[in-house]
């Protein structure tokens, strides 16, 4: 390699770094001003009527009002975390990654009518399991192949630290049940520590979809946000979620910064982003048990703790369709 090409790849990594840099600077601004209207959710119609979680005898994505068509030899590999995987919802076909037959890849699959589909979705996989084996899951980007023609990706909840941050926030609860303790104690040094998380997880998340292209040049790129787990009104269901009033809306817009953040990382990367949190509003952990398509930490359906239930993720499949019958191009 000459020098020339050396000072070029050099140059083109500062800049990529500077661009990721100054996007994700606005976050925290444009994430805490941005709330979406409660809009009428596009898998609210088809799945609400019939919840899968409550008659898991309805096996058909069909059943639930997804649609749009199918594609002829269709190559379709789906990565991701425990949102994807679907942990508890039945039936579970992988005891080692937590992972459903009912998730939403299974559902764009299916109704996609892909011929070769491989979901190598798993459980507390970080952006490490996609290089990295996980139990009897292999790396995940192994999956992925110059022949693929589709790939999902959902990732960087656990690189945030989903879990972390809930028994945290339920821990101190208790102390200030009217208050914030929660964002207190992520700002205690004078600067939000979560925010600054996302932030690190941005070159994350990057890296990943580099190698995705790298291994599927020619394959569409899904970028698949999460879901909205508190009222996006920013009020509180203390006890069912246990967290202290005042927090609420700072998990809220937590969350909704690293939407931001994965549809900024998406676009830099020429993949598309899937929005699944505005389809979701209005069915987070806090409704009641037949509006809701997230569980609370003591779930009511077949479900892991603050995670979709199978209507939410029939719903995430919804609009992973929706964003399939588009034009293909960046967000």
């Amino acid at each position: 390699m000459t020098d020339d090409l050396r000072a070029g790849d050099v140059a083109r990594g500062r800049r990529r770094a500077a661009v990721l840099g100054a996007a994700l600077g606005g976050c925290a601004l444009v994430a805490a001003s941005t709330t979406p209207a409660a809009a009428q959710p596009v898998a609210a119609q088809p799945v609400a009527a019939q919840p899968v979680a409550v008659h898991p005898a309805a096996t058909h994505p069909a059943d639930h009002g997804l649609s749009h068509g199918h594609d002829r030899d269709l190559t379709y590999v789906a990565l991701g975390d425990s949102y994807t995987s679907g942990p508890v919802i039945p039936d579970q076909v992988d005891a080692n990654c937590a992972r459903s037959d009912r998730n939403y890849p299974s559902l764009v699959a299916a109704q996609r009518r892909a011929t070769v589909f491989k979901d190598v979705s798993c459980a507390a996989a970080t952006t490490n399991e996609m290089w990295k084996a996980q139990g009897t899951n292999g790396p995940q980007l192994d999956a992925v192949g110059r022949n693929t023609d589709l790939v999902t990706v959902q990732i960087g909840g656990n690189d945030v630290g989903f879990g972390p941050i809930i028994g945290t926030c339920a821990s101190l609860a208790a102390q200030d049940p009217t208050g914030n303790p929660c964002e207190r104690s992520y700002n205690a040094a004078g600067y939000d520590r979560l925010a600054l998380t996302i932030a690190q997880t941005a070159p994350k998340i990057d890296r990943v979809l580099r190698a995705v292209h790298d291994r599927a040049p020619h394959a569409r790129v899904l970028v698949v946000g999460y879901p909205d787990l508190l009222p996006d009104d920013g009020s509180g269901c203390f006890p069912s979620v246990p967290f202290a009033q005042g927090d609420f809306p700072y998990l809220r817009d937590t969350e909704k910064r690293l939407n931001l953040m994965l549809r900024l990382v998406a676009a830099w990367n020429g993949a598309e982003y899937v929005d699944t949190y505005r389809p979701t509003v209005g069915h987070d952990m806090c409704k009641a048990p037949a509006d809701r398509w997230i569980e609370p930490l003591r779930p009511a359906s077949p479900a892991a703790p603050a995670h979709p239930n199978a209507t939410g993720e029939a719903a995430m499949a919804q609009a992973v369709l929706d964003r399939l019958a588009q034009p293909r191009g960046r967000d």
